[in-house]
């Protein structure tokens, strides 16, 4: 029955579903300012970093091997790391608070609306919520003349992709969740990823033990997908990225789907 509930879900085909994207949109109709205070941070490390940093650093090996200016190199990983933080905000922290504490899903269930629409709406929302982001980043780096390639314009998809995957990982994650001490370990993977997915620098910089573990998270799948489309170099790899990325959406909402099950109609 999951698995049947899935396609029409993914293919964002549950009428009902939209419901919960309407709620999110008038529940922060007041609060634009939180969601607009997500988009500053990977701005800040790219002026900062990319930018700043990059004068002292010079050109980079880029995914072709040919040189590419420093602040190319790290805006679209910020892009990638961007939608990952702000999916794991939103499918976590906000996703524990409504399950748990608000019992926002609980009511909501009184409705016609079931568990498995609660998800794809969640979902839909926090895909929403990182399209903003991504968008005006994008805007960002076109304006800093970081467009090299006409294929920039697919780190909008690509970074969805990235969100789908960590949005949904994280819903499945948080549902296993008792208690706020428990997110010390969302944190405990999540920065290490964001440091050492060749974010910042090089993945060959790394020793061979260490660049084999960073090449099975998924972040540096996402980090990975947008460089060469922002670069225009795509290749096989390409793919598995995609495919990296969407299987691990995908098995996240399953899971969610059905704890959301138990959970709620237990």
């Amino acid at each position: 029955m999951t698995a049947l509930r899935i396609t029409p879900l993914f293919a964002f085909g549950s009428r009902r579903a939209l419901r919960m994207i309407e709620r999110n949109l008038l529940v922060y109709k007041h609060g634009w300012m939180v969601i607009l205070s997500g988009f500053f941070e990977p701005l800040f490390y790219l002026l900062s970093i990319g930018f700043g940093l990059g004068r002292l650093v010079g050109d980079v090996a880029g995914p072709d091997g040919q040189p590419i200016p420093y602040a190319l190199f790290v805006a679209p990983a910020l892009l990638a790391a961007s939608s990952m933080n702000g999916a794991i905000t939103e499918s976590t922290f906000n996703f524990f608070f409504k399950l748990n504490y608000d019992k926002t899903f609980a009511s909501i269930l009184t409705t016609p609306m079931s568990p498995a629409d609660i998800s794809l709406g969640e979902l839909g929302w926090a895909l929403i919520r990182g399209g903003l982001y991504a968008i005006g980043f994008l805007v960002v780096m076109i304006v800093f003349g970081l467009a090299r390639s006409p294929l920039i314009l697919l780190t909008l998809p690509g970074a969805l992709l990235i969100g789908f995957a960590f949005a949904a990982v994280g819903m499945a994650a948080t549902s296993f969740m008792r208690s706020w001490q428990d997110f010390d370990l969302i944190q405990l993977v999540i920065l290490p990823m964001f440091l050492f997915s060749g974010t910042f620098f090089p993945l060959d910089s790394l020793p061979p033990a260490a660049q084999l573990l960073v090449q099975v998270t998924p972040l540096y799948h996402g980090v990975d997908l947008l460089r060469t489309l922002a670069v225009g170099v795509v290749g096989p790899s390409t793919l598995v990225h995609v495919a990296y990325l969407a299987i691990m959406g995908l098995a996240g909402l399953a899971i969610v789907s059905r704890r959301l099950d138990r959970l709620l109609l237990k």
